[in-house]
């Protein structure tokens, strides 16, 4: 099985945030053992945030850094787990509320696939980029 860095790159629907994980400095971190939670949001994802908004956070590394760690949860976390916390707390600090009551959302966006299993953990794939706030 590979990582969850290699599981994006080659599924290739992740160009976007894939590139955003290399400028940040976090493909390290991410191929560590882990194991995390990722909510990946896709290309699609990233290409319904205002217009130069990606641009603007490749310009701005510390920024960019935290978004993307909003995105990551320590430890392996299934569907099924997420279902019986409701909030989970992100690398980044801030709380991420869950809910599987009627689909399967993390915070404003929808998992479009969930449970994509990765060496060192879990992915989980969104269709709008999380803000913390």
């Amino acid at each position: 099985m590979a990582d969850i860095v290699d599981i994006a790159v080659s599924a290739g629907s992740f160009k976007t945030l894939v590139t955003a994980v290399q400028v940040a400095g976090l493909v390290d971190v991410l191929k560590s053992p882990g194991p995390f939670t990722v909510f990946a949001p896709n290309d699609a994802a990233f290409a319904k945030l205002p217009p130069g908004t990606v641009q603007t956070l490749v310009q701005n590394v510390p920024q960019l850094a935290r978004i993307l760690t909003f995105h990551v949860v320590s430890g392996k976390l299934m569907k099924a787990d997420l279902e019986k916390l409701g909030v989970v707390t992100s690398v980044e600090g801030s709380p991420i509320r869950v809910n599987t009551e009627d689909g399967f959302e993390v915070k404003n966006a929808t998992v479009v696939a969930a449970d994509i299993e990765a060496d060192n953990g879990v992915i989980h794939v969104i269709d709008n980029v999380i803000l913390m706030g």
